[in-house]
Formats: structure tokens, C-alpha cells, sequence
């Protein structure tokens, strides 16, 4: 890159930030690592102007749907979910179209949230760049790893081999954030401050799951939209470590269903042991290609057929219209368990942390949980089971290789 492109870098961005994007643009291969509010988002929209300025080929992606639309919605570009960017068959068994003999036709890949990139994807994807292609991962390594096989962002990390921009700076329009802040606390194992003035991070103590379990509900319903005007369904998520137990995915999705969506006079059919109701929260949990929906996408449901059998959904404003024996595809989505939760964002997480999850209580569960919010975040449950997922830093061990087969 000549000097002319260098300074090309607009003056807004940081040192650090400008070297990030200087490396992306010297290595044919880069990760970025880091944290919320450390910059990888700028870097990826610098990174995307410059060779558009360039009249470079650029290609964009990400592993989720929502992940792919918030990219777009960033960088004011393109993105795709990987399986759409390696143009996936299904009616050939889901093979990629993209590979080494028919590579993607691009001068800069990158690819975000690469945390939640397992080995086989990883795999095929990597399969696809042509040697002469840069290629740039964005993810932060804290993050709980890939729900698939592998923990490829660490390991790739781990080698040694791989390029590595790390960025540990908070930029001034972050650290106002009591999200920002905290979400840094929490992952270097310090509790997570919540002052009485406090404005955007809240913890209500509660030691008793049902009562914990009840007390959300009545934020959820009540006092999150009339102190904040937050949209009930729209606005707020509600994430769990786990799904079973008082606070668990389950229970939470029966009585916040109850509570905000009651019966009565809107259409409802029970499939597959679950009541669905016209106006219910759903979440797609499978990649379908056909309906053009993916694993994480959240809608609602907005008409009901029992006639012809089928149910409509709207996710991002497009009906999405399943048969009934489709339905095993659909969950409630009041409540998400966080790993569901990766790669979105929300306004406003609402979650329950007790010690009937001590199971699941990890410090990159809590980090990742946090990290999802925008605006606010809200914990009900006990500072003990805090302090146990704070101490807990023992990531599970995936016996992958990868880091060893990398170095050798």
C-alpha cells in the first residue's frame, strides 16, 4: 500500500485503529480481536471504503442472517450468511458451489463475528478464497465459542501463526457506556458496577427462582416499556443461561407468553406438544433456504389458517408462511438461551442470573449475554451467582488440534 493510500485514513480514526487497517490491507490473511466498543466495526467500514475507492472487489459475510444484516447495516454494503456467500445446494445435500476450483471472485473477504465459525464451515469457506485474495476475520476470541464443532477463532489465534490485531482501547464514544464498561469488568474478572444512578445496567436481587422468575415477567411487561417506552416484543430480549428450571428457556417462554400474548380471541393451534397464537414471538431455529429464513431469526406471528393448514410469520417485515407440520422449524422466542443470542443485537436484555444455573454460570456466557445489548441491560437474580460466573473462567476444552496442526 503506497503512502498516498495510507492517508487515505481518515484523521477520525485512532492509532491503533489505523494500524489495524493498514495491517488488513499488507497480509493476505488478518484476525481482529476485541471487545465491544474497541472499534472492529470502524475498521471494517474503513476497510470496505478504501477499496471501493480503489474499485477493488469486496465481499462480505457472516455466519448468522442477523449477523449478515447488521454488517450490512454498518458498512452500508452487501454482506451475506457464509452458506448464501458459498452459494449452498440443497437440492445437492447442501454442498458449496464455491471451492478451491471454483473460487470467490473477490480482492478482500471479510467475515465477522468469526467467533461463532465452527471447524467444518471454517473448513469450506477457507477452501474458497484464491490464494491472491486478502482475507480478514473480525470476531472477539472472548465470546463463548461455536455451538458446532471446534473453537477455530482461538486456535487460529493460539498458533501463532495467523496474524493477530488485538484492540484493548475503549474510544471515547464507548466509555460513557455502562455496558461497554461492565462487559470489559466482567471479562477481566472484576463484578460488574451498578450504582444507584445508574442509567442503562441494572441489577435486581431476587434469591428465589420463582420469585426471580415472576419479577421478570413484571419487568418485561410493565416497567421496562413505561419507564424507558421500550417496546415489549420488539425492544426487549430476554436471554437464560439454560433451558430448564424456574428461570430456564422453557418456563420463561410459558409465562411470558401467558403474560403478554394471553388467550382469548386471536387464533390458536397447539403443534407438536406447544400452543402457537397469532401474535406470538417465534424464532427460526434451522437454516431454510427455500423460505429464505436462518437459524436466529426472530419474527412474529401474524395470521392463522386452519383451513390450509399453515401459520404466517413476519420476520423483518416479510411474511414467511409455514405449514403446520413445519412448525418443529419454530420456538417461542420470549426468552432465548444465549447461545441462541450470538451474533444479534438487541435495545434491552432482560436476564435472569441465580445459582440453579451454576452449570452454565461462565464468565464468556455472562460476557456474551452482556455484549448483546445496545441500550440496557437488566439482571435478575443473586451478586453470588455473579461472582461464581465472574471466577469461573475455565473455558471447556475442545480437543480440536487445530492450534497444534496450524504451528506444525
Amino acid at each position: 500500500m503506497t503512502t498516498k493510500h495510507m492517508n487515505e485514513m481518515t484523521v477520525e480514526h485512532e492509532a491503533s485503529q489505523k494500524e489495524a487497517i493498514r495491517q488488513s490491507l499488507r497480509a493476505n490473511i488478518l484476525v481482529i480481536t476485541g471487545g465491544p466498543g474497541t472499534g472492529k466495526t470502524t475498521i471494517i467500514r474503513a476497510v470496505v471504503d478504501i477499496f471501493r475507492r480503489w474499485e477493488r472487489a469486496v465481499l462480505l459475510a457472516a455466519p448468522t442472517g442477523r449477523a449478515a444484516k447488521r454488517l450490512a447495516e454498518s458498512t452500508g454494503h452487501e454482506a451475506k450468511t457464509i452458506h448464501r456467500l458459498l452459494e449452498v445446494s440443497p437440492s445437492e445435500g447442501f454442498k458449496f458451489q464455491r471451492n478451491q476450483d471454483n473460487p470467490l471472485e473477490c480482492d478482500m473477504l471479510i467475515v465477522d463475528e468469526c467467533s461463532m465459525v465452527d471447524l467444518v464451515l471454517m473448513n469450506s469457506l477457507l477452501k474458497a478464497v484464491h490464494p491472491a485474495s486478502h482475507l480478514l476475520l473480525v470476531g472477539d476470541v472472548d465470546q463463548l465459542p461455536s455451538v458446532g464443532a471446534g473453537n477455530v477463532l482461538r486456535d487460529m489465534i493460539a498458533s501463532g501463526i495467523v496474524p493477530v490485531t488485538r484492540l484493548n482501547a475503549i474510544f471515547r464514544q464507548a466509555a460513557d457506556s455502562s455496558i461497554i464498561s461492565n462487559a470489559h469488568r466482567i471479562n477481566q474478572g472484576q463484578m460488574p458496577e451498578t450504582p444507584p444512578d445508574a442509567d442503562d445496567f441494572f441489577l435486581f436481587v431476587k434469591q428465589e427462582p420463582d420469585e426471580a422468575a415472576e419479577l421478570l415477567v413484571d419487568i418485561v411487561q410493565k416497567r421496562l416499556p413505561l419507564k424507558f417506552g421500550l417496546h415489549r416484543f420488539d425492544d426487549i430480549q430476554v436471554l437464560s443461561p439454560m433451558y430448564s428450571g424456574s428461570t430456564g428457556v422453557s418456563n420463561l417462554n410459558l409465562i411470558l407468553q401467558q403474560a403478554l400474548n394471553p388467550p382469548g380471541r386471536k387464533a390458536e393451534r397447539r403443534l407438536g406438544g406447544r400452543v402457537f397464537r397469532v401474535g406470538d414471538k417465534v424464532m427460526q431455529t434451522v437454516n431454510n433456504y427455500d423460505k429464505n429464513v436462518y437459524n436466529g431469526d426472530i419474527g412474529r406471528i401474524t395470521a392463522m389458517d386452519s383451513e390450509g393448514q399453515t401459520l404466517t410469520v413476519s420476520i423483518d417485515g416479510a411474511p414467511v408462511i409455514y405449514d403446520f407440520l413445519e412448525t418443529d422449524e419454530l420456538a417461542h422466542a420470549y426468552a432465548i438461551s444465549v447461545h441462541k443470542s450470538q451474533g444479534s443485537e438487541y435495545p434491552c436484555i432482560v436476564m435472569p442470573v441465580l445459582t440453579q444455573h451454576y452449570l452454565l454460570l461462565q464468565r464468556n456466557l455472562l460476557y456474551t449475554a452482556v455484549t448483546r445489548a445496545k441500550k440496557l441491560v437488566v439482571m435478575v437474580g443473586t451478586r453470588r451467582a455473579l461472582v461464581i460466573a465472574i471466577k469461573n473462567n475455565k473455558v471447556a476444552n475442545r480437543h480440536t488440534a487445530l492450534d497444534w496442526r496450524l504451528k506444525h
